[in-house]
């Protein structure tokens, strides 16, 4: 019996042969390092990448406008504060000046607030109108009560009465001054509605609208919570002229003068240490995140 002759081995099937066994060994060992793409090497992430490295700039620069804009803030409050003292200083000083003649020029008056003025007349008590409610003005008791938690200032009416100028030959509004409560009604203080033709010094004020939370005049009551001079010239028949007279306008038994309130609000130092301190803390913390942290 003739066996048969195998084939002679080809290069061809020797090279097939290495090839799949290496197909076979791949497969039972799983993909290799540097089968798939790492974040942060060049390829696919680059551009994702680049867009969160925009973002940060962009928080970055966004996140320094507090600072800056609160230091804005507390420099111009730095400018308000000397503009404020300026204007203290000139209502001081334009209230203690030698009084003049009073104009009934209403351009004059507009400038001629907190300015004394002298007049000459008499009172017409029939038509008192009432600024209620008021404590009395006394800058004294305020000294001696400024360190009290606590004080009890009297409350009562300002007593607002027409006074008719001989001189000039027109009505205006005088307020006299402040009365208790008790002696609101006029027969009470019957001793102090002076009937004589007297010199008077009071400084002009302008009428003022109502502020937030005060309440309506109540004209039917007579009850005036601010100055409404038209509303007051239209009930007593005055011109809208209105001023406080002074202190030495008082009379035994009748209201007590020098009732006018020179205060404007200053609490710019408040505003520029809340700015500034604002713009501290901010810049502070800007740095701590976006500049310390940065790699020496």
């Amino acid at each position: 019996r003739v066996l048969p002759q195998e084939e002679p081995l080809r290069l061809g099937d020797l090279r097939h042969g290495r090839a799949a066994a290496r197909a076979r060994r791949r497969h039972r060992e799983g993909p290799g390092p540097g089968a798939f793409p790492v974040p942060g090497r060049r390829g696919r992430a680059g551009p994702a990448a680049a867009d969160t490295s925009g973002e940060d700039t962009l928080l970055k620069w966004g996140l320094l406008l507090v600072p800056l804009t609160t230091f804005a803030l507390g420099t111009w409050q730095v400018q308000r504060r000397k503009w404020k003292l300026d204007l203290i200083a000139q209502l001081a000083s334009r209230i203690t000046a030698e009084p003049i003649p009073l104009t009934l020029d209403p351009m004059e008056l507009k400038e001629l607030e907190y300015r004394p003025v002298k007049v000459r007349g008499r009172f017409d008590h029939s038509k008192e109108l009432y600024i209620l409610p008021r404590s009395l003005l006394d800058p004294e008791r305020e000294a001696r009560e400024a360190g009290r938690i606590t004080s009890h200032p009297e409350n009562g009416a300002n007593v607002v009465t027409p006074f008719y100028c001989t001189e000039l030959g027109v009505t205006i509004l005088v307020n006299r001054g402040f009365v208790p409560k008790k002696k609101l009604k006029p027969e009470t203080r019957l001793k102090g509605q002076i009937e004589d033709v007297i010199d008077l010094t009071g400084v002009v004020r302008l009428t003022e609208k109502r502020k937030p939370f005060v309440p309506e005049n109540n004209i039917e009551k007579n009850r005036w919570h601010y100055r409404d001079l038209e509303a007051m010239a239209r009930v007593t028949g005055a011109e809208p002229i209105f001023l406080d007279a002074d202190f030495r306008s008082t009379v035994p038994g009748g209201p007590i003068g020098g009732q006018t309130r020179v205060s404007l609000r200053n609490e710019h130092m408040q505003y520029i240490v809340t700015w500034y301190s604002l713009c501290a803390a901010t810049s502070f913390l800007w740095y701590k995140k976006f500049i310390q942290k940065l790699p020496r």
